[in-house]
């Protein structure tokens, strides 16, 4: 069986091509910059919506990684709230989504706090509000004390992916890890967000969310490398679209000697896709806002507003109105009049492609 990482004298001490990694990291800071000088032009109401719907897809999808599927109006409401944004048709959110959201806001909004085990453990905390990760028991708020294998396979023919650091080592190594987080500053931040992210899962300090913790450390250093808590860019989204990728990355690079340039390599370009991602993103928050200048005067209820919000934030399948009825919670007759009144108005139209049902869509600005 091939050596761990941290099996090697030299741990954690890693090196990687210093060439290699700078020409992908310039690329990156780039690609950064502008996006962050293309927001700071924006009007405040469009910055505060792009910034909304990137944390909450950087909730969904982190936890999505590790197969768990939240709610997106519950995520999105909490982080409104939390941020002290308004909308039409918030609702309330379950405990579990409140706790991942609170980690990930701490992470982002105060990346200039010190990272201590107090703050790390809190996070911990927050992520199993019940002491349960699924129907299991596990120790929360405090370093793991049992073994930790990822293995897969049926009883009996279990296949070993990793195993972790031994529990008694834990403690050690992460204090090494934190006083490194802390104080190491001759690192670029983008390239101490890699590290970490890998450092941190190798220790795997946790029973249960080293990958969803991991995802916020790696956004807390991405926001003090911007020097901003504003988000516009998810990269556990991209993480979530090359999922497979990752995971293989990860097993690969835990059997290094300490040089990790292919694990810097993969998440550097991960986040620079992140970045690309953002670019397209921006022009439909663009639009969004382009269409609700355009409508500030238009007579609209509710619904109205909360329908249009959602086929603007880009609405999954087809709008008919059985769907209205049942989101906009109003029966069958009223969804109609509401659909009829925003054809009047030159906002929807019948799709072209006709078949039994009518769908409606947006009439293009």
């Amino acid at each position: 069986m091939a050596k761990y990482i941290y099996q090697y004298d030299n741990w954690p001490n890693f090196t990687w091509d210093e060439q290699e990694i700078q020409v992908l990291l310039g690329k990156v800071r780039h690609l950064q910059g502008m996006i962050l000088g293309r927001m700071e032009a924006l009007g405040f109401s469009v910055k505060e919506e792009a910034m909304l719907s990137t944390l909450t897809m950087d909730v969904l999808k982190s936890s999505e990684i590790e197969g768990e599927k939240l709610n997106y109006d519950q995520v999105r409401s909490s982080i409104a709230r939390r941020l002290g944004i308004e909308y039409a048709g918030m609702v309330y959110s379950d405990r579990d989504v409140e706790g991942v959201v609170e980690m990930m806001l701490d992470a982002t909004q105060n990346f200039k706090q010190p990272l201590d085990q107090e703050r790390l453990l809190g996070w911990h905390a927050a992520l199993f509000p019940t002491g349960r990760s699924g129907m299991h028991k596990i120790d929360v708020a405090c370093y793991r004390t049992g073994v930790m294998q990822i293995v897969s396979g049926p009883m009996g023919k279990e296949k070993v992916h990793f195993e972790a650091l031994a529990p008694e080592e834990v403690k050690e190594n992460m204090d090494i890890f934190l006083n490194w987080f802390n104080n190491e500053s001759k690192i670029d931040s983008v390239l101490k967000a890699a590290i970490a992210h890998f450092w941190f899962i190798i220790i795997h300090p946790f029973d249960d969310g080293n990958g969803r913790i991991a995802r916020a450390l790696s956004d807390l250093l991405l926001a003090l490398s911007d020097d901003s808590s504003q988000r516009y860019y998810s990269l556990s989204s991209q993480i979530l679209v090359e999922r497979k990728a990752y995971y293989e990355i990860l097993k690969k690079v835990q059997h290094s000697s300490g040089d990790i340039t292919e694990w810097l390599v993969w998440f550097l370009n991960s986040l620079f896709m992140a970045l690309k991602t953002t670019e397209e993103t921006m022009q439909k928050v663009l639009y969004k806002s382009d269409f609700w200048d355009k409508h500030k005067e238009t007579d609209l209820n509710g619904r109205q507003r909360l329908m249009l919000n959602k086929l603007l934030d880009g609405f999954d399948g087809k709008l008919k109105s059985s769907k209205w009825a049942k989101i906009a919670k109003c029966s069958s007759d009223t969804a109609l009049r509401d659909i009829k009144d925003l054809i009047e108005k030159g906002i929807l139209k019948q799709e072209e492609s006709g078949g039994r049902s009518t769908n409606y869509e947006l009439v293009d600005l």
